[in-house]
């Protein structure tokens, strides 16, 4: 069976250096020994080679903490590490040519925006959507959607829809009730130049929110 998301996922800085990796892997430790349910390795800069020792470590962790472990963009790593899940953006593979060399095993997501018609994400098992609020990634780029534009999008969507973009622990409820599968954070969970102490008070803000909605 395939392992969806849960309904609280960290992505990774998305601009990590290859001397850096290790510092993070201990970041992402002390958030999973805190109890982050799920992680989505997004590193563009890093070679394959630096990025497959970082999947390697970070698909270790999560599997020890029961935490969901998803690769973005380069399915062969996703492969060759075990990943719960793919993840594909506009520059990855078609959705088709990527089912077609996954395990039947691995999850496959995509991300969406607004406009986007559902032949954009047929295929898929779930897909990340926004950017909800202004995001520096998206700045000039996608304009945000708001909480509207997830009612509007979970609406129209058959498969699981997990929010994105510019989100902290407290949107958490507001997307539960709009029917949101679950959200997706990173500078929530990994902020530049923040200190490591307060990376498990980070993933604790979100879980409390979940639990006060009982999920």
């Amino acid at each position: 069976m395939r392992r969806l998301p849960p309904r609280i996922v960290a992505l990774t800085p998305g601009d990590l250096e290859p001397l850096a990796r290790r510092d993070f892997a201990a970041c992402a430790s002390v958030a999973l020994g805190a109890g982050l349910p799920g992680l989505i390795l997004r590193e563009p800069e890093l070679c394959d080679r630096d990025f497959l020792e970082l999947a390697r470590e970070l698909s270790l962790r999560c599997r020890a903490a029961g935490a969901w472990f998803c690769v973005h963009d380069r399915a062969h790593l996703a492969i060759e590490v075990g990943a719960d899940a793919l993840h594909l953006g506009f520059r990855s593979l078609p959705l088709a040519a990527a089912r077609r060399i996954l395990p039947d095993s691995m999850a496959l997501g995509i991300s969406t925006h607004a406009g986007d018609g559902a032949d954009e994400f047929a295929g898929s098992d779930y897909r990340l959507h926004g950017p909800v609020f202004d995001t520096p990634s998206k700045r000039g780029l996608k304009a945000a959607i708001g909480l509207e534009g997830i009612e509007r999008a979970v609406r129209d969507s058959p498969i699981p829809l997990v929010a994105i973009g510019g989100l902290e622990a407290q949107h958490l409820s507001a997307l539960r009730a709009l029917g949101a599968h679950g959200a997706c954070a990173r500078a929530a969970f990994f902020p530049k130049d923040d200190s490591l102490s307060k990376t498990a008070q980070r993933v604790t803000a979100w879980l409390e929110v979940r639990a006060k909605d009982g999920a």
